[in-house]
């Protein structure tokens, strides 16, 4: 993946698209998640309800500040075991988080990827961006470019090829205060 690429994806993504690109496991839908108009075609191609909430992905824990409570010491010291890298965590949310990206939830569903193409998106866009398997609800995550496209024909604003990481499936969900393992991982 060029530096040209990954602005234009960044262009695209500022200017309210909704991009494919591959992460640890499947290819992804993202978008800008303070962006409503993207979350809501976002959430449209997937035909997936707001209230289950979306996750984000970053490339570092910074960017994910604008989203989360403020973390302990012991909190951050947690999340630093596994990140970067393709573990998802349910973090206390900031009061002023929008709703189309917490859904129902108290908690909101953060990763700090290790994905190389991920991580430089990310980085590219200057922000956390949202980070939905691709596929329409009901149907298996798209792990090629081909099925994204079958998936989403003349409806994205870009795809980004590359590989895809070395995970099986969708990464583990852990509750960062409980530490219970809501979604274990795909072998």
């Amino acid at each position: 993946m060029n530096r040209w690429q990954l602005s234009q994806a960044a262009r695209i993504i500022h200017s309210g698209g909704v991009i494919a690109y591959p992460t640890e496991a499947v290819f992804g839908l993202g978008c800008d998640p303070l962006n409503p108009e993207a979350v809501a075609h976002l959430l449209a191609l997937k035909q997936r309800p707001m209230n289950k909430g979306l996750i984000l992905i970053a490339a570092d824990l910074a960017q994910l500040s604008p989203f989360i409570a403020p973390l302990s010491a012991e909190d951050e010291a947690q999340l630093a075991t596994t990140w970067p890298g393709p573990h998802t965590w349910l973090v206390p949310v900031r009061a002023d988080t929008p709703r189309w990206l917490r859904g129902r939830h108290e908690t909101i569903a953060v990763r700090v990827t290790a994905h190389p193409i991920a991580a430089a998106l990310c980085r590219a866009a200057g922000q956390a961006l949202v980070s939905t398997s691709a596929n329409p609800a009901g149907s298996p995550p798209a792990i090629t470019p081909m099925q994204v496209r079958r998936y989403f024909p003349d409806t994205l604003d870009a795809l980004l090829h590359g590989p895809l990481g070395a995970e099986t499936g969708p990464t583990p969900i852990r509750d960062l205060t409980t530490k219970k393992l809501i979604r274990p991982a795909s072998s």
